[in-house]
């Protein structure tokens, strides 16, 4: 008896999981085709949620998603290992060793594939700029997002520190003067002058205005009024100074110039500066230079100017990739050099259909792309043809905390249709939530959602460890 098609994914992202998940539910549930999904993490959180896990908004570990249970629970395997090569004559990758800095985990491995799907994703592109890499948090991982999430609580806890010291003294000096009426104003004086101590100020400086870093300022804006709720004290909510830094000439750039100044009008609304027609040249330790001779100081720096995929994908096997590290695709998302490898989401290029531009990278496509390979992959078992893909802008919804949000759809009735406030956050809620049940089904993600507001009502606004 032969053995069933062996279908390896590379990469647990939204679109790597979800084709997992839907390949496991059938394929996999029949013995029809043993799915297996490799991943350097053994855990899922959803990429556009990261600004939140940063600013403490999410907590991961409630949120996050173990590989293993999931892939019991929809009849798929979970390798927990890092894909570094690719022997296209004998099908087969390797995965890197897994190792701490005090043991080695596990040895390098090899497996066999018979159709191999690449949903690597993207990384953060500096372009090169000098101390980008050195002094900017590029917000791409769940490790970078705790990283600048246990930055961002060091200040406060480092400064309200520092003001509780001040008051202390300021009590102390005000206890130990006479009470003598030669001393009356003397003492008024002193009093006065510690009485309100001067609160630091806290700068933090995004590069890039898309999503992400539109999505942070205003999550990062949210959580400076929670602290200071919470009694950290050291810096008010007015001495946060949020800077947003684009090179274009406006704001999402791939929006309609309506839904570009909608989420300006927004961002100035909640005090955040923004730079337009900025390049950043140079980041150091104090701050970032730009190309018009400008110097915005910050103690906390985010890159999110750019995406590339992984450079280990132009090492593979002789796969035709592009500038950025992308595979490049044929319509039926096999990559030009092997019809048995599959590439998708933002690891891939893929030309849109009558048109020169290519597939932007976004979770909406990876999502499209995930369903049309999860039927392509099914027919291919039952020996029918591949399916074409053909993406459909959907259009895009930006969030802007609970405060509100941006959404600018696509389509044949609404051509351009922009809108805010909260039918537009609602939106962006439910793309969350259309996540969730293509892992969990309807029943399942009900529940979740009880879960979350049950959460919301019984834990802190943000999280503050």
């Amino acid at each position: 008896m032969k053995n069933p098609t062996h279908i390896v994914i590379v990469g647990g992202g939204a679109g790597g999981l979800e084709l997992a998940t839907k390949l496991g539910d059938t394929l996999g549930k029949r013995k029809q085709a043993k799915i297996t999904l490799v991943d350097a993490n053994r855990t899922h959180i959803w990429k556009p949620r990261l600004h939140e896990v940063a600013t403490g908004a999410l907590n991961a570990t409630v949120d996050e998603l173990s590989y293993a249970a999931h892939g019991y629970h929809h009849h798929f395997e979970f390798i927990w290992g890092k894909m570094d090569g690719l022997d296209r004559d004998n099908k087969q990758i390797s995965l890197a060793p897994l190792s701490t800095e005090i043991e080695n985990i596990l040895p390098p491995r090899t497996l066999n594939y018979d159709q191999l799907v690449i949903a690597v994703g993207s990384q953060t592109n500096d372009f090169g700029t000098p101390g980008a890499s050195e002094h900017c948090i590029f917000l791409d991982r769940r490790e970078a997002a705790e990283e600048f999430h246990q930055a961002f609580l060091t200040i406060y806890m480092k400064a309200s520190a520092s003001a509780q010291v001040t008051a202390s003294s300021a009590d102390i000096l005000a206890d130990k003067e006479p009470n003598t009426e030669s001393n009356a104003q003397s003492n008024s004086i002193s009093h006065t002058s510690t009485e309100q101590p001067e609160k630091e100020k806290f700068a933090i400086a995004i590069v890039g205005g898309g999503a992400t870093g539109v999505e942070l300022a205003a999550e990062i804006k949210a959580a400076a009024e929670h602290l200071s709720k919470y009694g950290f004290q050291g810096i008010c909510p007015e001495n946060v100074s949020i800077t947003i830094i684009e090179a274009a000439d406006r704001l999402m750039p791939a929006l309609s110039p309506r839904a570009s100044q909608a989420i300006l009008r927004q961002l100035y609304a909640f005090e955040i500066d923004v730079l337009l027609g900025e390049l950043v040249t140079q980041v150091s330790a104090e701050g970032l230079y730009t190309k018009s001779g400008k110097f915005i100081p910050a103690q906390l720096k985010v890159w999110s100017a750019g995406v590339k995929a992984p450079e280990f994908l132009t090492r593979l096997g002789g796969l035709e990739t592009n500038r950025i590290n992308q595979l490049v695709v044929k319509p039926t998302l096999q990559t030009t050099l092997d019809e048995n490898i599959f590439a998708f989401g933002d690891c891939a290029q893929c030309a849109i259909k009558g048109s020169d531009r290519s597939v932007p990278p976004r979770a909406q496509a990876a999502h499209q792309q995930s369903s049309l390979l999860a039927k392509s992959l099914r027919d291919s078992i039952a020996g029918k043809p591949l399916r074409e893909f053909n993406y459909q802008d959907k259009g895009s919804l930006v969030s802007l905390g609970k405060q509100g949000s941006v959404g600018n759809m696509m389509g044949n009735l609404s051509k351009d249709f922009t809108f805010e406030g909260k039918v537009a956050r609602w939106l962006y809620v439910m793309l969350y939530r259309l996540h969730q049940s293509a892992l969990h089904g309807w029943g399942k993600t009900l529940l979740l959602t009880i879960r979350d507001r049950i959460n919301r009502k019984m834990n802190p606004s943000m999280k503050l460890h």
